[in-house]
Parts: C-alpha cells; sequence; structure tokens
C-alpha cells in the first residue's frame, strides 16, 4: 500500500475472482494493491536461485522446478512502506539523501533539469526547489515534475499536496509518463483535485504504453475494476505481464495468482506460479512469503521442501502477516521443518491472536499448555516482533 502518497482506495475493490480470507488461513490471498516506488526500475527479473548462506538450507531441488531457496533474512523489510500523501516524511528530510542510484532521473521527463536534479540527487530537496520551480514556471516539464515530487513529500519544503496537483498536471499535459501516472492517482482519489475517472483512466493508460511499471499494474487493476469477469483479467494480464517484467513484485505476485487459478486466458501453471511468488517473496512481499511457503510445504509448482517452507512462513511472520503468524504456531506444533516447540507454537499463536486471528483449533491447543508452558509462551510472545 510507487504510486504517489496518495492512498488508492478507488482501486482497493478490484482483485482476482479467486482469493480466499487470509484470516482463515488460505492457500491463496487477494491481488496486491498499488505502492510508492521511488526506486529505479530492474531491467531483469530477481535471482530465484540459492539465498545468502546464513538462511536455512533448502532441498535440492528436481530438475522441473528451479530451485526457489530460503529467504534472506539479513534483508530488511521494505514491503507495504507507502504512506499517504497527507503524511510528510520525517524533518529534516535531507537527513537520508537518495543515492544516484536509487533514484531515476527519467522519471523527470526526457531529461533531468540539470543542477536542480543534481541537487536532489544530493539530498538538497530545498535548493532544488528553488533551481526547479524557475524552470517549472517557464514550462518545462521535467521541472515540473520535480518540484510537484518534492511538494508531494514534503521534501525540504511543507507538504501541499494540491500544488503538488497543480504542477503534476501541467507536466501531465506535456506527456511525462511519472506526472499522468501522479496526476491519474490524484483525479481517482479526488481530495485535492476534482475526481475525474474518465481522464484518470486515459492518463494511466498513457503512462502505462510508455512503459511507467507503477502505471502498468495500477492500469490493469482498474481494468479488472471495470470487468471483473475472465475478460477483464484478461486484458490486466498483458499489463500486469509488463510491470512484472521489470521486478515489480505486486504484478510478480498478481501474475503468480493468474497462473495458479488459470485465469485470464492463462493455462494453469503451477510451476511459473511458484518462480514468480518467489521473485516477490525475495523483495519482501508478505503475501507472497506465505504462500510461497504453503506450497513449499505442500510441494506444489516444484519439490516438497519443508525447512525452506518453514523459513519462509517465519520470514512472513516476524514481518507482521498475522497469518503466516498462525500457520507458523502450527508448523511449530506439528514439527513440520523445524523441531516441534510448543512453547513457540503457543507464543506465535499469541501474538496471532492479539492482532486479531481467532483459530479454534489454536484455541484449544493453546488452553491444552499446563500453566508453567503457558507463562513461558506469553514470555516469549512479549519478546516477538
Amino acid at each position: 500500500m510507487r504510486w504517489s502518497r496518495l492512498p488508492f482506495a478507488a482501486l482497493a475493490a478490484a482483485a482476482l475472482t479467486v482469493q480466499a480470507a487470509a484470516a482463515a488461513g488460505a492457500e491463496t490471498v487477494p491481488v496486491p494493491q498499488p505502492r510508492p516506488d521511488t526506486s529505479t526500475p530492474q531491467t531483469s527479473k530477481p535471482d530465484t536461485g540459492t539465498p545468502n548462506t546464513s538462511a536455512p538450507s533448502a532441498g535440492v531441488p528436481n530438475a522441473d522446478a528451479p530451485n526457489i531457496g530460503v529467504p534472506n533474512t539479513s534483508a530488511p523489510n521494505t514491503a507495504h512502506t507507502g504512506k499517504p500523501i497527507e503524511t510528510p516524511l520525517p524533518q529534516p528530510a535531507t537527513l537520508q539523501p537518495p543515492s544516484a542510484d536509487s533514484v531515476n532521473p527519467d522519471r523527470f521527463g526526457a531529461k533531468p533539469p540539470d543542477a536542480a536534479y543534481g541537487a536532489f540527487q544530493r539530498g538538497l530537496y530545498k535548493t532544488a526547489y528553488n533551481l526547479a520551480m524557475v524552470r517549472a514556471k517557464n514550462g518545462d516539464p521535467a521541472a515540473q515534475t520535480l518540484v510537484a515530487e518534492i511538494l508531494s513529500r514534503g521534501l525540504g519544503v511543507p507538504l501541499n499536496a494540491a500544488e503538488a496537483a497543480k504542477w503534476y498536471g501541467l507536466a501531465a499535459e506535456q506527456g511525462v509518463p511519472e506526472a499522468q501516472f501522479q496526476y491519474a492517482l490524484m483525479l481517482l482519489d479526488g481530495r485535492y483535485v476534482k475526481k475525474d475517472v474518465k481522464e484518470a483512466y486515459a492518463l494511466m493508460q498513457a503512462a502505462a504504453e510508455a512503459g511507467n511499471r507503477l502505471a502498468q499494474f495500477n492500469f490493469a487493476q482498474l481494468l479488472i475494476q471495470q470487468d471483473p469477469g475472465d475478460a477483464g483479467i484478461a486484458k490486466a494480464a498483458v499489463y500486469y505481464e509488463r510491470a512484472a517484467s521489470t521486478g515489480l513484485a505486486d504484478a510478480e505476485y498478481a501474475m503468480a495468482q493468474i497462473y495458479a487459478n488459470g485465469a485470464g486466458g492463462k493455462p494453469r501453471d503451477d510451476a511459473k506460479a511458484r518462480i514468480l511468488l518467489a521473485q516477490a517473496a525475495r523483495q519482501n512481499y508478505d503475501t507472497a512469503q506465505l504462500d510461497l511457503a504453503a506450497w513449499m510445504i505442500q510441494g506444489r509448482g516444484g519439490e516438497r521442501d519443508l525447512k525452506s517452507g518453514f523459513a519462509w512462513m517465519k520470514r512472513a511472520a516476524e514481518g507482521g502477516n498475522v497469518a503466516a503468524q498462525n500457520r507458523l504456531a502450527k508448523l511449530y506444533m506439528g514439527g513440520i521443518g523445524t523441531d516441534p516447540d510448543l512453547i513457540l507454537a503457543g507464543a506465535w499463536y499469541i501474538v496471532a491472536r492479539r492482532a486479531g486471528l481467532i483459530d479454534p483449533e489454536m484455541d484449544d491447543f493453546l488452553q491444552g499448555l499446563d500453566d508453567d508452558q503457558t507463562k513461558q509462551a506469553l514470555q516469549k510472545a512479549n519478546r516477538l516482533p
């Protein structure tokens, strides 16, 4: 939940037709919703091979499925870090400037606004804003986009979403894909500009066709919202696939669900779905981690690998996925992929239950613990993430 810093509530209902409640521990979860992104799009697919050697050992895969591996537990959990546009970044925003490699100048038009963009790269946001504003007022679309970006995130200047919308709109009129995408989101949201779904649709499509991977994912969501049936999914799959090819985790997960269910004219292909789940999981996409864990434990789409399945479930649970926390409790209870541990089983279920998930089977298990075990489980739960 990269998008702009706007919530994408208008698309929240758009999801694949085959899904189940995560709280019930289902094997499929809804299609992910859009998230903001300021990184340079990947040009190659994420590695699905051998993970960091500090991770638990995975089994030897068969010849039919690549080695998915286990999670790199040293990587920070960065999934779902998008913030609404009204929430400013901590001030001063220059404390953690983006590196030259982490910000793609193409986002601001055909060419970066020279000195202004250079200042932006170095985290000198106020300087970048002042330099870009001069050129923005003279009609430079790249500078207009940069001004809007700074205003929309409150980087070195007060956050001003309405003013950002104005500059995004001007740059969108001149065909800057990033501006088209951001302004389309604002048109869908309707808080800072007058809501206009038709214009938003046109701008989102234009940005998607121009190669903006987030617009591609979002436009696919719009297509499914318009037609939630198989025909709509088939149209959306074209754009999901384009975005997935750049390494966008949301799109990789969406395509995994399409292949897992044989939807949108795509034949069911569990092996391909599992590879896509692994690619999204490696980017800390928690629902993909949960699904991948379940598939590895079941042996769906490839070799059965209990240790790797356990490791992925633990990664998702530690990242805060409540359904994964409950599933992890069951793995500890049954000794699946790990040694049985009734205390940790109880602890992880307590964590999930505190978050609102109620599982009658695990309630019975918890009640079956003796007083000392219950006390230990509570103590461990208090120390878990």
